[in-house]
């Protein structure tokens, strides 16, 4: 054990900490937490946080890069659980501001970078956990922002779209090994797009680009946008999500709808995304891992 760590594991009454990134979702684990009667205690990253949310509660202000403040602040308010929750883009190095004690762990942080997304984020959740603190995942405080089974809104995929999303599913658990992405579109057993370092957002839009330049010639509605973790990733960070903006990015490519696997996905704002599912005649599912045969 190293030193600084914890001999047992925090008790659910103790302060939560939770590092925010964008999005609603962060005031949803926090919401979840007070009404188990949990303090919470934000920590806002500056440039991706909503100012007007984050000021509901009690929080500080941290810059990317500001690892000692971070712990100087969550010890100081008792805190030994930490959640990640909310957007952020991957930065250059560059743009991170660094203090003495990130500054210190530099080179260390350097060589996570080097690799996927999942390389950083576990090779700085392993930083946190030296310096005395555990992580949880959000989905462990606020369980009900993982995905059902079934549909959201009234459209449900037909037996074609059924077949694409096996497929995208089973695709995705065959790179998953390789740290590329969580995100496919399939048509008609076809693979238009795989996500990368672009997020899925920008790849849907890519999509919508590519059929407006006639580079897709599959019919409108027919495609599908399947979602999945990678196999062996770690749970606490980075799940799948979906939200309003992934259905309006659905619509705009021209696809039928999207699939994540149930349990394994967080919904932001369910509500909106069966409003905006509606709207469109899409389709948004949570399904059951079919397995890897085809």
């Amino acid at each position: 054990m190293t030193a600084g760590s914890i001999d047992v594991a925090p008790a659910a009454r103790d302060p939560l900490c939770i590092i925010c990134g964008g999005g609603s979702l962060p005031y949803t684990v926090a919401d979840a937490a007070l009404g188990k009667g949990r303090p919470v205690v934000l920590l806002a990253i500056t440039g991706f946080a909503d100012v007007a949310a984050v000021a509901r509660y009690p929080h500080h202000w941290i810059a990317l890069g500001q690892f000692g403040r971070l712990r100087r602040l969550a010890r100081e308010a008792q805190c030994r659980d930490i959640v990640f929750v909310g957007t952020l883009v991957r930065q250059a190095i560059a743009r991170i501001r660094l203090d003495l004690l990130t500054f210190r762990l530099l080179p260390r942080i350097i060589r996570t970078f080097r690799g996927g997304d999942d390389r950083p984020l576990s090779g700085i959740g392993k930083i946190f956990e030296e310096h005395g603190f555990r992580l949880v995942g959000a989905h462990e405080v606020a369980p009900q922002i993982l995905a059902p089974e079934g549909a959201f809104g009234r459209c449900v995929p037909s037996e074609g779209q059924e077949a694409d999303i096996k497929l995208g599913i089973a695709l995705l658990r065959a790179i998953g090994p390789f740290d590329v992405g969580q995100a496919v579109v399939i048509a008609q057993e076809r693979v238009l797009a795989v996500e990368a370092s672009e997020g899925t957002d920008l790849m849907l839009a890519h999509v919508a680009e590519l059929r407006r330049a006639g580079r897709i010639h599959v019919a409108a509605g027919k495609g599908v946008l399947v979602k999945a973790a990678k196999p062996h990733q770690d749970r606490r960070f980075d799940l799948p999500s979906i939200g309003p903006k992934t259905v309006e990015g659905v619509a705009r490519a021209g696809l039928g709808g999207v699939a994540v696997l149930a349990g394994e996905a967080i919904v932001a704002e369910p509500q909106d995304i069966v409003a905006a599912a509606d709207r469109h005649n899409v389709f948004v599912i949570g399904v059951r891992d079919p397995g890897h045969t085809l």
